[in-house]
């Protein structure tokens, strides 16, 4: 049990580092510096589109790369044993960025123009939707000092959180083999990313369960 915990420790800051990559790299693109090519045919169409819309952007992409930062700290033990003041005060942060990124991202269908189109807004929402459900739960459980259901719902929450780091490998796959324009297959990546992170929290949780209840007595 403490080898697979210990490898999903290292595993998880991979998604929430493309995260950071894809933050950094939409921030670029808005302001005008980056002037390379984009990463796939349509995709400076679709910069363009949040180029028109730098608000909304920003206060998704940026939230966002706070929360891929704080967050993945949230699980490491020697941090949460060692400094539980700032494990209390950055995983405060972290639930106000995850209200941040969560209502932005039910609005942002209705400003952007999603390459998936309608599958990918779909896709967004319903995640959007239980993220925030499982970051409500989260706080909940917390302010009635149920360590173990917190973490639980800290787990789903986080999952949903940082799948965007995997839907994008998930694009280039599609990408590189499917011979299919972006259009026909964006949609479809979000809802394999999403759904796989969420099955992965699930069997963590259930594989877990003992170890959880561990650490709430």
């Amino acid at each position: 049990m403490k080898r697979i915990s210990s490898l999903l420790h290292v595993v998880m800051f991979f998604p929430a580092a493309i995260g950071v990559a894809m933050v950094v790299r939409r921030s670029l693109a808005i302001g005008g510096i980056a002037t390379g090519s984009p990463p796939f045919p349509g995709a400076a169409g679709f910069d363009a589109d949040f180029s028109r819309h730098p608000f909304i952007t920003f206060l998704h992409i940026l939230p966002g790369a706070l929360f891929m930062l704080l967050a993945p700290l949230q699980f490491l033990p020697r941090i949460r044993n060692g400094y539980p003041r700032w494990h209390r005060s950055s995983g405060l942060v972290v639930i106000v960025c995850g209200y941040i990124i969560g209502i932005s991202a039910l609005f942002m269908p209705f400003f952007l123009h999603p390459i998936g189109g309608l599958n990918e807004s779909v896709a967004t929402s319903f995640f959007a939707v239980y993220f925030l459900i499982a970051l409500s739960m989260a706080w909940r459980a917390i302010r009635r000092r149920d360590i173990v259901r917190h973490r639980q719902w800290m787990i789903r929450m986080f999952s949903i959180g940082v799948a965007v780091g995997t839907i994008r490998p998930i694009v280039v796959l599609f990408f590189v083999f499917s011979g299919l324009p972006p259009q026909m297959f964006f949609g479809t990546a979000f809802w394999l990313g999403f759904s796989l992170h969420l099955v992965l929290a699930e069997w963590y949780i259930g594989y877990s369960k003992f170890t959880l209840h561990e650490v709430g007595n």
